[in-house]
C-alpha cells in the first residue's frame, strides 16, 4: 500500500507536473518561494504560515497545484521516515542473528 500511495502522488493525474511533484516529494530542486513552503512542510509543518502559502501562490501556482505539492512533500517525508524505520528494524534483527532469542 505504501508503494501504491507513492506511485499515485508521483505519477497519477494532477495539476502540478510530475517533475514538480517529484521535487516536492524529495524536498529538493525547487525554486523560491516553493522551496521555503515545501521545506517547512517536510521538516517543520507546524511552522507553515499563510504568508508561505500566499508567496507560493503569488509565484504562479494554483491552489490545486499547491495542495498536490504539499501532499507530495508530506508523503515524501513520511516515506523517508518509513524507509529509515524499516532499515533500522532490518539492522536490529540482523544483529540478533539466528542464535539469539527475541
Amino acid at each position: 500500500m505504501h508503494q501504491a500511495l507513492v506511485d499515485r502522488v508521483l505519477h497519477g493525474d494532477g495539476r502540478a507536473s510530475a517533475e514538480l511533484r517529484a521535487r516536492a516529494f524529495r524536498n529538493e530542486g525547487l525554486a523560491p518561494p516553493l522551496d521555503a513552503l515545501i521545506g517547512k512542510v517536510a521538516d517543520s509543518p507546524a511552522q507553515v504560515t499563510e504568508a508561505d502559502l500566499a508567496a507560493a501562490k503569488a509565484s504562479g501556482c494554483t491552489e490545486d497545484q499547491l495542495f498536490e505539492l504539499v501532499v507530495c512533500a508530506a508523503v515524501g517525508r513520511s516515506s523517508r521516515m518509513y524507509e529509515a524505520g524499516l532499515a533500522a528494524l532490518a539492522e536490529a534483527t540482523a544483529e540478533e542473528g539466528p542464535d539469539h532469542a527475541p
